[in-house]
């Protein structure tokens, strides 16, 4: 018989991987919002989920290169399939650029040597060497650099994360396909 599910791992890192660009879309959007003091802890929890999610998107990204993932339903079209594989393989891309291009921008602050930074407030996270070596007008244009590549990736992930919430929410409400339980932990997909 051929499952439509994804295997129980790849479930979990596709969620884990969603709630951390979640909560970590939700303190970019808040932060502008919080008292000064409560500013650099919200920037510090974001680089630690950050840094949460690429390791995660490793974890993903080997999963999904060495286990061939379910098949589709019969009924998706061939311009929904293409869509979906550009889709998902952008993405993928995006959740490696997001942290990277972040923890180079980091790593770029000319406060960086006097501001250790920590995942969650416990483990030191090293910074990037040979960008904190650079020179400090260059350290500022790549961290200006890195910045808005960072903000540019952020704007692609809100509008390619949309493409795939719409085109789930497609399948399983108008085409009547079980297409949430493929990558839920309960119910049946066939």
């Amino acid at each position: 018989m051929v499952s439509h599910r994804y295997t129980q791992l790849a479930i979990w890192l596709h969620w884990l991987v969603a709630i951390g660009i979640f909560a970590n879309i939700a303190l970019a959007w808040t932060w502008d919002l919080l008292p000064d003091a409560q500013v650099r802890p919200a920037i510090d929890l974001h680089k630690s989920i950050g840094i949460t999610v690429l390791g995660l998107a490793v974890m993903r990204l080997l999963w999904r290169v060495t286990h061939k993932p379910p098949t589709l339903p019969n009924g998706y079209k061939q311009w929904e399939i293409t869509t979906s594989h550009i889709t998902h393989w952008a993405l993928y891309l995006l959740i490696f650029t997001m942290p990277i291009t972040g923890w180079m921008h980091d790593s770029a602050w000319k406060d960086a040597a006097t501001h250790p930074m920590y995942l969650f407030g416990t483990i030191e996270w090293p910074r990037i060497g040979f960008i904190m070596s650079m020179d400090p007008v260059t350290k500022e244009s790549l961290h200006d650099l890195f910045g808005e590549l960072h903000e540019i990736a952020a704007k692609l992930v809100y509008v390619l994360v949309g493409l795939h919430i719409l085109g789930a929410l497609k399948h399983q409400f108008l085409d009547k396909e079980r297409e949430l339980q493929r990558i839920w932990f309960w119910g049946t997909p066939e």
